[in-house]
C-alpha cells in the first residue's frame, strides 16, 4: 500500500455545477473535485438522482456527508485515491 501524507480534514464545501465541489481542507488547500466517480452503490443512488439532495452536503467530523448516512473519506479526495468500487473491480480482474 502506498504511503500517504498527513491526515487531512475538510473545512468547507461549496457545490458547483453538476457533481463538482469546491473543497477547502484544514491545511488551507482548495480543490475542485468531480465527485461523480465516488457516487456508486445504493447509499449514493439518491444523491446521483436528485441534484438538490446532492447539494445538501455538509461537513461531519472533517469529511463530506449527507443526511442519508453517505460520506466520502477526505483522504481519498485530497490524495486523489481511487474509489472503493474501482479497487474492488481491479481486485476481481487480477
Amino acid at each position: 500500500m502506498e504511503q500517504l501524507g498527513p491526515r487531512v480534514r475538510v473545512r468547507a464545501v461549496e457545490p458547483l455545477q453538476g457533481f463538482n465541489v469546491l473543497f477547502t481542507f484544514e491545511n488551507g488547500v482548495t480543490k475542485v473535485i468531480n465527485l461523480e466517480q465516488y457516487l456508486r452503490g445504493p447509499i449514493f443512488d439518491p444523491l446521483r438522482s436528485d441534484p438538490a439532495r446532492f447539494r445538501a452536503m455538509r461537513i461531519d467530523g472533517g469529511t463530506i456527508a449527507w443526511d442519508n448516512g453517505a460520506d466520502i473519506d477526505p483522504d481519498v479526495l485530497y490524495y486523489d485515491l481511487r474509489p472503493a468500487w474501482m479497487e474492488e473491480m481491479a481486485d476481481m480482474s487480477a
